[in-house]
C-alpha cells in the first residue's frame, strides 16, 4: 500500500488543522493505521492510531483531548483532526499502516510509511 499525507500548513496557537492520509494500491481496511510526528532534532513519536474498523482509537497523552483520528475505508482515507494546537505540535506528521494487531505506539510495528506533511504552529 502507498500512503500520502497532506493537509499540513502554518497555523497560530489555538488553531486547528485537519490532516489526511490517502492510501492506494490496496484496500485501507486491511490495515491498522497510525499517525506519528517528528520535530527537528527529535525522534519520531507516536501521535494516534486506529483499528481496522475504526472502533478503537489510541492517543499519545500529549494530544489526548485535542486530536481525533478517524478513517473512511470506502474512501481509503485516514484523518487527523488537530484542535487547540500548541507550539510543541510543530513537526512533520507521517501516516503509517501495519498488518499486525496491537502494538500501536511502536514505530517498528508499522510496515508502510508515507511522506510526511509539515505542520508549523506559530505564536
Amino acid at each position: 500500500v502507498q500512503l500520502q499525507a497532506y493537509g499540513g500548513g502554518l497555523v497560530q496557537t489555538g488553531g486547528s488543522l485537519r490532516l489526511f492520509c490517502a492510501a492506494s494500491g490496496r484496500t485501507l481496511g486491511m490495515y491498522e493505521m497510525g499517525w506519528f510526528r517528528q520535530a527537528p532534532g527529535k525522534e519520531r513519536e507516536f501521535v494516534a492510531a486506529i483499528s481496522r474498523s475504526g472502533s478503537l482509537t489510541y492517543y499519545a497523552d500529549s494530544v489526548k483531548g485535542r486530536f481525533t483520528i478517524s478513517r473512511d475505508n470506502a474512501k481509503n482515507l485516514v484523518y487527523l483532526q488537530m484542535n487547540t494546537l500548541k507550539l510543541e505540535d510543530t513537526a512533520v506528521y507521517h501516516c503509517a499502516a501495519k498488518s499486525s494487531f496491537g502494538t500501536w505506539k511502536e514505530v517498528e510495528a508499522y510496515d508502510y510509511w508515507g511522506q510526511g506533511t509539515e505542520v508549523t504552529v506559530s505564536s
